[in-house]
């Protein structure tokens, strides 16, 4: 059996409590981490990168000879020290030049990573575009551009649609504030040809600007802020089906009880199936008519009483005549 750890004190129990699963998980952050070899294209692109991810960023500065593919014990051990879901790794060789991995763990085991290799000569920083930045922990509006990123299969750029949405969506909210929304992230990927079969993925970052239309509501305008990153797909890991499946399984209470025989459409319409009992046809509730009040069967069955009556009636007057003619006689 797996030995229980106990904590030596109250605040290793505080910190073993944090760690456990929630019903309402929080942020999940990124670490950034340096590997053995790196190159100046790398550097900028982290720190832009990890200036647009904060509050939840974390940064290693010191070089850690790490290869995620051959052995991710090492990323592994920092997402459970550092509380981390996500990591990226920077590593520049010769044959994979300026290499930034994204790895995403499920309790602190690795569930899936990507390769992104990035091109030096479209690279620009932050720092290149001179206009305003948006705020920190800001929510930003995403929008994927590309047949490659809605493929029904598995592949690399819907991995890469994954975790670029895991990277920067931020803490989950029910309302948004519309003065909130102030940059926008543009994934696009051009359609795939015999001569260029993997095409690039271009990052854009845009500030959103809104003008009078003269009309009730404003014209959006984007202005380009930075970073602007083309990067190619390489080596990939897909997830464990069995880990996947324990991943993506909600908690009991945080999904919504579904109502029976209750559905939406396409539209977005209720659409509801109800099942009325056995309908009376007697009882039913028609127009009130003075035509209507009584039926024939009824009015037959009224006057059968009323005739009994006046014959009863007829029988009473012969015999009080008889009376008084007898009376008359004897007198």
């Amino acid at each position: 059996m797996i030995k229980a750890v106990k904590p030596k004190n109250a605040r290793a129990a505080r910190a073993m409590k944090a760690r456990e699963p929630q019903q309402h998980e929080n942020p999940k952050t990124t670490l950034f981490v340096t590997g053995q070899k790196t190159s100046q294209i790398l550097k900028l692109a982290s720190a832009d990168l990890a200036t647009l991810k904060r509050p939840f960023v974390e940064r290693f500065t010191k070089k850690n000879d790490i290869h995620p593919f051959d052995d991710a014990s090492s990323l592994e051990f920092f997402s459970l020290k550092n509380d981390t879901s996500l990591l990226a790794l920077s590593l520049h060789s010769k044959k994979r030049p300026h290499c930034l991995t994204l790895v995403r763990t499920f309790d602190h085991k690795l569930l899936d990573m990507l390769e992104l290799y990035i091109n030096p000569d479209t690279f620009r920083t932050l720092q290149q575009f001179k206009n305003k930045k948006p705020s920190i922990g800001l929510k930003p509006l995403i929008s994927f551009h590309g047949t490659l990123f809605e493929d029904p299969n598995e592949t690399k750029y819907t991995l890469a649609k994954s975790l670029l949405v895991d990277l920067f969506r931020g803490q989950d909210t029910e309302e948004i504030d519309v003065e909130g929304l102030q940059y926008l992230i543009s994934v696009s990927a051009e359609e795939p040809t015999d001569a260029r079969p993997n095409p690039e993925i271009k990052l854009r970052f845009y500030l959103l600007k809104t003008k009078r239309s003269g009309q009730k509501l404003p014209r959006v305008e984007v202005e380009e802020m930075g970073p602007r990153i083309d990067f190619t797909l390489g080596r990939e890991q897909f997830p464990d089906a069995d880990m996947l499946k324990e991943a993506l399984r909600k908690p009991k209470g945080t999904e919504e009880r579904t109502k029976k025989n209750i559905t939406t459409d396409a539209m977005g319409d209720k659409v509801a199936k109800i099942h009325p009992g056995k309908q009376d046809f007697n009882t039913l509730q028609t127009r009130k008519m003075k035509g209507l009040k009584r039926s024939r069967d009824d009015a037959v069955e009224a006057d059968a009483p009323m005739a009994d009556a006046d014959a009863h009636d007829d029988v009473d007057n012969d015999a009080l005549k008889q009376a008084l003619l007898k009376k008359a006689r004897n007198q």
